[in-house]
């Protein structure tokens, strides 16, 4: 009997750092992978990841330079699963504030990136989350920690059902008495703060989780 193809991912590349390790991380998840910056190829893949790091504003600058947001919205427009990681996941959202300036994100979740009010800061490491019920990217690793390396976060949530959609699951964690979204699944669109591909067996188990569910 035939083994059933593997998902298609593709990992969008527009400048932002080192992926390569998430593309080795999805493959080991069990996903066909192709990194590139291609709108179509993206659009088209069973799953896209938008990875991300350092400055909000040099991602957007990135995403905007290979069409990024529309690929992402295009996709969310039809159901097709998106995964942001770290500033992948914050530039989801409205705007960030950084250094003084703000600039505009995707949008597609209201709210803004700023700052995390901690004492100590970037949050470099291990760190707990708390999961809620009915998680099905966490399911298994529910009490697992994961790798965080940031200085910026989302730092409350403003989007909720309407009776029309469910709620979105929304994971949190804490960081010096600073709490901050590290995890959303709203539909199509799931996105992690923290780095799964860093994560050991929590994150890679994390990523079947989700490449299981494309």
């Amino acid at each position: 009997m035939a083994s059933a193809p593997r998902k298609s991912v593709v990992v969008l590349d527009y400048g932002s750092g080192n992926i390569r390790s998430a593309v080795r991380a999805l493959e080991r998840a069990g996903a066909e992978v192709e990194l590139t910056s291609d709108r179509a190829t993206a659009e088209s893949a069973d799953g896209l990841v938008v990875p991300g790091v350092g400055a909000f504003a040099a991602c957007m600058a990135g995403l905007r330079a290979v069409d990024g947001p529309r690929a992402i919205g295009r996709r969310l427009a039809g159901g097709r699963p998106v995964l942001g990681i770290c500033v992948g996941m914050q530039v989801l959202f409205e705007r960030g504030v950084e250094h003084g300036g703000e600039t505009a994100g995707c949008g597609e979740w209201p709210g803004v990136v700023e700052r995390l009010k901690a004492p100590v800061v970037p949050h470099m490491g291990w760190n707990t989350v708390e999961v809620p019920a009915g998680s099905a990217l966490f399911a298994g690793v529910e009490t697992e920690r994961f790798y965080f390396v940031h200085s910026y976060a989302a730092r409350s949530w403003d989007l909720h059902a309407d009776g029309r959609t469910r709620a979105p699951l929304v994971t949190w964690s804490e960081h010096g008495g600073d709490r901050f979204v590290a995890a959303v699944e709203n539909g199509p669109l799931c996105a992690t703060q923290f780095h799964p591909e860093k994560s050991g067996e929590a994150g890679a188990a994390l990523l079947r989780n989700w490449v299981a569910s494309l």
